[in-house]
């Protein structure tokens, strides 16, 4: 704002001209309190990421104390099945955000099974240096997680452990009392992982059998017989089904318009059939 003095009436009297839009006092305390608010929601948000990190840090100290046996046993299978460390799965598990379903795994009459895929997930991660206004790169990056087993789309390896009874698990007792097993779902084939893991590992297992519990006559009994031909015809019935998608005849559509829209009499249909 630019001032002038006239005198006029011996009194002197103000005129103001205004250069473009005026900036007064007022509107200065206005825009410095917004541009302070900037830096203190930047200052609080680097504040809240530091909280956070040192609380998932905690968690993840009092979920390391926490393992025992039971948490070896199941971190050694992991390892040797997905070709991983046992240190990277023991990170991979005491951050996880489901780790409290080890322990309903572990319960008496616990949770019957407890999975584990192993594939690529896309990976939001912020660049604050390089990226203020806040967007994202999704990332594809292989990555273990527990997983209820309906929440994610399968794509990968399925790491899977299964009670055997509804004994609480213990660390004397986890050996007898879970069943580990893995299928390979590369690509989402499912169909295809689960019929490999039946007929190469499941079927064989079972015909190789001897101990088959009150049954003491073994692969000799009818029911035992039975079961087996009932799991190999599902098996063959994967096959067919996986099968048939891969090798679906899909026809061309074809504009039947141009064939109908002239017909006049008999002969017409004749030519167009």
């Amino acid at each position: 704002t630019e001032s002038k003095y006239h005198s006029h009436g011996g009194s002197l009297k103000t005129r103001s001209t205004e250069l473009g839009s005026s900036v007064t006092g007022s509107s200065l305390t206005t825009v410095l309190p917004a541009s302070t608010t900037v830096k203190k929601s930047i200052v609080l948000s680097n504040e809240s990421r530091k909280e956070l990190a040192k609380q998932a840090k905690i968690t993840k100290e009092e979920r390391r104390a926490q393992i025992d046996g039971r948490h070896r046993y199941l971190i050694s299978r992991l390892a040797d099945g997905i070709d991983l460390s046992e240190q990277q799965v023991e990170e991979t598990i005491i951050s996880d955000d489901k780790f409290q379903l080890l322990e309903q795994f572990f319960a008496p009459r616990g949770l019957k099974k407890l999975l584990f895929f192993y594939q690529d997930v896309s990976q939001q991660k912020l660049n604050a240096s390089s990226r203020p206004d806040g967007s994202t790169n999704n990332l594809p990056q292989k990555k273990l997680f527990i997983t209820m087993g309906s929440t994610e789309d399968f794509t990968g390896t399925c790491a899977f452990f299964l009670r055997t009874s509804d004994e609480v698990i213990t660390a004397s007792n986890i050996s007898q009392e879970v069943n580990f097993g893995m299928f390979d779902c590369t690509n989402g084939n499912i169909l295809q992982g689960l019929e490999f893991f039946l007929s190469q590992i499941m079927i064989p297992a079972l015909k190789s059998q001897q101990n088959w519990g009150a049954e003491k006559e073994g692969l000799k009994n009818s029911q035992i017989q039975e079961f087996l031909y009932s799991v190999d015809k599902f098996v063959g019935t994967l096959s067919s089904s996986r099968q048939n998608i891969e090798d679906k005849i899909q026809l061309t559509k074809v504009d039947i318009d141009i064939y109908v829209r002239n017909l006049q009499n008999p002969s017409d249909y004749i030519t167009a059939g």
